[in-house]
């Protein structure tokens, strides 16, 4: 994912690759990188890739982000940087204890000062995103939902203009991840199957492989950017296709006995963890 979300920025134009500062652990990821775009600052050392940065994207797997946290903990500017990061459920209070260990007893003293009456103690929240975006990215049409800590609305607007430039950005209460999760990261394994099968049904009735894989690949496309340029209800463009006695109609009958739909709301209830 670090890899896309580096590569669709680029592309977008929204940074130049000099503005990066990357690390790897292996040769072979750091030298793939270098491959991609020579302008691109590699190093091993996550605290030293840190300092100079402003906004701080983790890109690792959910169980490194506790280790990559420590690592870079001293190296840390709460007061001017952002940290962004993209680790299947790691919450934002977690984040926030990575960042700031002492976290829980800053935030305890400071709520028995404001009850007393007292100043309560000065120190620098850390700003803190979680951004759950998908594989699409890197193509510029992606979709990335934004949860955020200790972020102002200035901040908040920054992050979601990084991410919008790779596709569709929308800001949620962290709540409501584990479903957008479901209905956009899992969302295009699940629209991916009904590719597949639809291709496989292509050349069941007497397409070639690729020439199935074409057309519905460009049906699906073609249905996705007819209702964003219109913003319509699905079931209005369906109603266009869909004349009394037609084969539209009794095609989605013979999917809705199967449980088309019902699959779909399932598979989708299953994925939210």
């Amino acid at each position: 994912m670090g890899g896309a979300i580096l590569r669709g920025l680029i592309k977008s134009g929204t940074c130049q690759p000099e503005q990066f500062i990357c690390t790897a652990k292996s040769e072979a990821t750091k030298n793939k990188i270098r491959e991609y775009n020579e302008a691109i600052r590699v190093c091993g050392d996550n605290a030293a890739a840190v300092t100079e940065a402003d906004i701080i994207i983790l890109a690792v797997k959910p169980w490194l982000v506790d280790e990559v946290m420590e690592e870079i903990r001293p190296a840390l500017d709460l007061k001017r940087q952002i940290i962004v990061s993209v680790a299947a459920g790691v919450t934002l209070r977690e984040l926030v204890n990575y960042a700031v260990p002492e976290y829980d007893i800053i935030e305890a003293n400071r709520i028995c000062a404001e009850i007393s009456g007292n100043e309560p103690e000065a120190f620098d929240e850390p700003v803190i995103f979680r951004v759950i975006p998908n594989t699409a990215v890197e193509a510029l049409c992606g979709v990335s939902l934004i949860a955020h800590h200790g972020a102002s609305d200035e901040q908040v607007e920054q992050v979601k203009g990084l991410f919008s430039a790779l596709g569709y950005a929308l800001v949620v209460e962290e709540k409501m991840l584990a479903a957008g999760t479901a209905l956009t990261s899992c969302g295009i394994a699940f629209a991916m199957r009904y590719i597949r099968a639809a291709m496989e049904g292509g050349v069941e009735l007497g397409f070639r492989p690729e020439e199935a894989a074409r057309l519905v690949e460009h049906t699906v496309k073609g249905a996705a950017t007819l209702l964003l340029e219109s913003g319509a209800h699905p079931e209005v463009e369906i109603d266009k296709v869909t004349t009394p006695g037609g084969i539209t109609i009794k095609g989605l009958n013979a999917m809705e006995r199967s449980g088309f739909s019902a699959a779909v709301i399932d598979g989708l209830k299953a994925s939210k963890v």
